[in-house]
């Protein structure tokens, strides 16, 4: 599903060439999940960037699905994107001017999909069946981030990118949103490709690629650990 050959990535900085991702290769299966890990500034966001289409690398290739993205225009880029991909964010970007359910249509009303149905199902599926019509304002921060996967799963995406999905989520909060984020996985057969700091989520998914200054040290697999907080997160209802 995805390849990775040689990839470099440089930025001039102060007149000179900074190089943040330094010769990276890796394939990834259809259907994994893995995470890319490493301390702040060793290029992971910068990975799942380049990944996404989002940027161009100064060298080497990314092939998704068959795509090579270098060869794309950014018009073929953002219709890649709308068709195969969906993304989660730390931050949720969630439209604060649009409802729970309307955040959710907005990627099927520009493909010009029935919005409605696909989105009361998939509102439902992350537990927050009844709360379609609240704004992201009136909703806690778990909330908010079940509603951008609901929204991230809308357009049935072969591939899902999640940059630090639990980041602004407490430790019982995010193991809900991780559990259900891993369940759609396993129920829709996505890639999944996601960036975080947080150990316990790295070795829930089965694959731990860690980066450190731009380079790859280590792509190993792990045995699938239970969540630490999932238990309890079964037991406590979100405020």
């Amino acid at each position: 599903m995805i390849r990775v050959n040689a990839l470099t990535k440089s930025y001039l900085s102060g007149g000179r060439p900074l190089t943040v991702l330094k010769n990276i290769t890796f394939t990834i299966t259809s259907g994994e999940v893995v995470a890319i890990v490493g301390p702040s500034g060793s290029g992971k966001t910068t990975l799942l960037g380049l990944l996404a289409g989002l940027d161009r690398p100064t060298q080497g290739t990314v092939t998704i699905d068959g795509q090579e993205l270098t060869r794309l225009s950014e018009d073929q880029l953002a219709r890649f994107r709308s068709e195969r991909v969906g993304f989660v964010f730390q931050s949720f970007h969630l439209l604060p001017t649009l409802t729970a359910r309307e955040n959710v249509e907005v990627p099927l009303e520009l493909r010009g999909e029935d919005a409605g149905p696909r989105a009361d199902q998939l509102l439902s599926r992350v537990g927050l069946g009844g709360r379609e019509h609240h704004y992201p304002s009136q909703l806690s921060g778990g909330e908010q981030q079940r509603v951008a996967l609901a929204r991230a799963f809308s357009n049935r995406p072969k591939i899902l990118f999640a940059d630090e999905p639990t980041g602004n989520l407490d430790g019982v909060t995010g193991a809900k949103v991780i559990e259900i984020m891993l369940e759609l996985n396993r129920e829709l057969g996505t890639t999944t490709v996601l960036v975080t700091h947080d150990a316990e989520l790295a070795r829930r998914t089965g694959r731990i690629i860690r980066l450190a200054d731009g380079a790859m040290i280590s792509d190993e697999r792990v045995s699938l650990a239970p969540l630490a907080h999932a238990d309890r997160g079964r037991e406590q209802s979100e405020d």
